[in-house]
């Protein structure tokens, strides 16, 4: 049997979620008379502390439409150089919504510099985009799960804001940020605009993400979704999904954070192996191997039955619902057996 570590995203219902999908009560949710989908937007929002939810197939499509509902073509919006939303969506805010990207420097703890992020905010020129839109990534997918605390993730959305900017996080894993810190997601995206979070990652659901924000910019959500296509029907089968989730698996996401230390501290241990157990808080591990090595380093860990991402010199192993310790000890054996035979 294969052990996956290629992202939380290969992550298969659990059987509850099965049984709520064959059970769910449905209806047309463009009419807005799905009471499944209903419910999981309500309880989405209440659990961030905004007004409205909207159910979304993608995290990809929550990032969009909630660009989208807050900026316009010829608009701006900044956000980190090294984010989801810039460099893993195939530019789609740009191409579909004409909205300019305006990269900034991202710090080694997934932060952007509050004086960044004032000054790049463009004065009242006809020849500059207006700038609308702040947007940041918690956890940080581009470092290792990275979790921003409260006080960090305010002092940004404040900043924005004294500029007068909305605020989005791209909250795909921010139940593992909230976990990893043990503050509320509520609490963390206090002073932002909109969130998109990912059902479908370690939360295990089949499909799906959500948007949480005010009325006004969900309404104008619900139009740009539907804009793209993506509005649904009798879409309470898999909206039931995430209703399970959000009761039962959020909490589970602690031993998905204990299996990817364990399986750190056991890389570590592995000559030509680049890695410090002490950056990773939540379920990504990243690590290097050497030069041009990384392709190499996951094929044979692919013989050996271990599926990770690979890539030159940096590769990925996510933790999720589908791997449990004996995976991770299979996996460190696995990797040592590897890297002693590659040649440095």
């Amino acid at each position: 049997m294969q052990i996956d570590l290629r992202s939380d995203t290969v992550t298969k219902p659990s059987p509850d979620m099965r049984k709520a999908m064959a059970n769910a009560e449905v209806g047309d949710d463009v009419y807005g008379d799905d009471p499944t989908v209903n419910a999981l937007e309500e309880k989405a929002a209440d659990l961030f502390g905004k007004e409205d939810a909207i159910f979304v197939s993608s995290g990809t499509q929550g990032n969009l439409i909630s660009v989208l509902s807050q900026a316009g073509r010829g608009d701006e919006i900044l956000l980190g150089d090294i984010c989801h939303i810039f460099s893993s969506e195939a530019g789609g805010v740009s191409v579909l919504g004409g909205v300019v990207m305006y990269p900034l420097k991202t710090n080694t703890d997934g932060t952007i510099d509050e004086e960044k992020i004032t000054e790049a905010v463009k004065p009242d020129d006809y020849h500059k985009p207006n700038t609308k839109l702040f947007a940041f990534e918690n956890s940080h997918g581009g470092i290792s799960g990275m979790p921003i605390n409260k006080e960090s993730s305010d002092k940004m959305a404040l900043a924005a804001k004294k500029s007068g900017l909305r605020v989005h996080v791209d909250g795909a894993r921010i139940f593992n940020a909230s976990i990893a810190l043990g503050t509320s997601v509520k609490d963390l995206t206090e002073h932002v605009d909109s969130v998109t979070f990912c059902l479908s990652k370690g939360l295990s659901c089949p499909v799906g993400s959500i948007i949480v924000g005010d009325k006004n910019q969900i309404a104008e959500a619900r139009r740009i979704r539907k804009l793209l296509g993506s509005a649904m029907r009798q879409v309470g089968v898999l909206a039931s999904c995430g209703i399970v989730a959000l009761d039962s698996m959020i909490e589970r996401l602690a031993e998905d954070h204990d299996n990817a230390k364990k399986l750190a501290v056991g890389l570590s241990e592995i000559s030509k192996i680049v890695i410090n157990p002490d950056n990773i808080h939540t379920n990504l591990v990243k690590f290097k191997v050497p030069q041009n090595k990384g392709f190499e380093v996951s094929e044979k860990l692919k013989d050996l039955g271990i599926l990770i991402n690979g890539s030159y010199t940096e590769l990925r192993m996510v933790s999720h619902y589908g791997i449990d310790s004996k995976d991770i000890d299979k996996t460190i054996e696995s990797m040592s057996t590897v890297m002693n035979s590659i040649s440095a």
